[in-house]
């Protein structure tokens, strides 16, 4: 739903959950993450705004439900962004996609009970099996397990009413470029293409203050 100036909001306090795409790259420098672009273009208006990252490469969603969820609940957040899955199809040869739609429909709960108007915000996970070298039987397990990990994380979004962005059905989610060395990990590019994404959602689906211009 689209917002007027009038409805306009300034977002206090960003947590960020989920895996390495949230976290940043292993051995990386950690520049450039998408969360990050996303905090400095809130900062724009509110140059007070609390931003606090607390992903972690290689965790599958259940790990983010056990050790990140409760830490997020207590800095009592009025922006989330909830990005994992992931490492529920890589790290296991037979992908436990009902664990991790259990495990994400349980973050969205506690996340709407316990932070009542909370701006909150996923997204699904780009077809992996495209850039890494895999051997036949496992890029089919892969490719089939990212469809069916997307299609959950959609699932359990829109019970709860929660964003999802669309990095997987993105027009541009295929190319080479979007990604770093591994083929995994998103470039500078594709991090920026998707804190783009996000920043466009928080003003259209909630209203959030983008720019000073966008004042009342």
């Amino acid at each position: 739903m689209e917002t007027s100036p009038s409805d306009t909001r300034v977002v206090h306090r960003y947590v960020a959950l989920g895996d390495s795409f949230t976290a940043g790259a292993p051995g990386s420098a950690f520049e450039g993450r998408w969360p990050d672009y996303l905090a400095e273009t809130l900062r724009a208006v509110n140059p007070e705004l609390e931003y606090h990252n607390l992903g972690q490469a290689g965790v599958t969603t259940a790990e983010v439900a056990g050790a990140q969820l409760a830490p997020c609940l207590a800095l009592d957040p009025d922006l989330v962004t909830v990005v994992c899955g992931a490492n529920d199809v890589l790290l296991n040869v037979r992908p436990d996609i009902r664990a991790h739609a259990t495990s994400l429909n349980y973050i969205f709960t506690k996340l709407h009970e316990r932070l009542p108007g909370v701006a909150l915000m996923t997204a699904t996970t780009p077809q992996l099996a495209n850039h890494l070298d895999l051997r036949p039987r496992s890029r089919k397990r892969v490719e089939e397990g990212v469809i069916r990990l997307n299609e959950a994380t959609r699932d359990v979004a829109e019970r709860h009413g929660v964003v999802c962005l669309e990095f997987a059905d993105h027009p541009d989610s295929r190319k080479r470029d979007y990604f770093g060395a591994d083929g995994f990990h998103p470039s500078a590019e594709g991090i920026r293409r998707a804190a783009g994404a996000g920043v466009a959602a928080l003003r259209t689906h909630f209203g959030i203050r983008i720019t000073q211009e966008e004042m009342a």
